[in-house]
């Protein structure tokens, strides 16, 4: 707990300046934007999701288009990833009630969004209410002695796991969205989103 602390303190301005970005209030673009991004950061480096999301207009292009706008920033998964956002495009009514009703099991519906994706979408929209378990989140858990981490992340293992994180959130006074920053500021030195 220790490193946490320590975290806290340092990490305190980004992490509140993050935590006010995400709160804005997000038009249906925005929206869709933030579920692209949440989609591209999945197995990829985040700060560079971010920078494709903040040069690329999803909504306006078809899947081809997608792809090719991927392939062209060397984006790691273009077929696969622009196949799900332009199949999360026919889900926009769904991606607003997600957000308004904080309801992480309805974007389960969406092609290429498991538990993780979610929770960093609705995190990244002001829901904070779970955890976004990826592997720099997992290693620093198991380091704190909070969990072991286990070789493959099913659905069941990940709601195990979100329960051991939420009530270590709630035992520093914070919610699991934003206790993920300090964590990932811990592993990487850096707050993205």
């Amino acid at each position: 707990m220790e490193g946490l602390r320590k975290a806290l303190k340092e990490a305190r301005s980004i992490v509140e300046e993050r935590k006010r970005m995400f709160m804005k209030k997000k038009d249906e673009e925005a929206l869709f934007s933030e579920l692209c991004f949440a989609i591209l950061a999945a197995n990829y480096n985040a700060e560079k999701a971010w920078e494709i999301q903040r040069k690329v207009n999803f909504l306006a292009l078809k899947e081809e288009e997608i792809e090719e706008e991927l392939r062209k920033r060397g984006y790691r998964f273009p077929k696969t990833r622009a196949r799900y956002i332009a199949h999360a495009k026919s889900h926009i009514p769904l991606i607003k009630k997600a957000v308004k009703e904080k309801d992480r099991g309805a974007l389960l519906e969406i092609k290429g969004v498991g538990l993780k994706v979610a929770s960093h979408f609705l995190r990244n929209c002001g829901v904070f209410d779970y955890a976004i378990l990826d592997y720099h989140i997992l290693d620093r858990m198991e380091k704190m002695k909070w969990c072991k981490k286990p070789r493959t992340l099913t659905a069941k293992k990940y709601l195990e796991i979100e329960k051991v994180f939420v009530e270590r959130a709630k035992e520093v006074g914070l919610e699991p969205g934003i206790l993920d920053l300090y964590i990932w500021y811990l592993e990487t030195g850096k707050v993205v989103k």
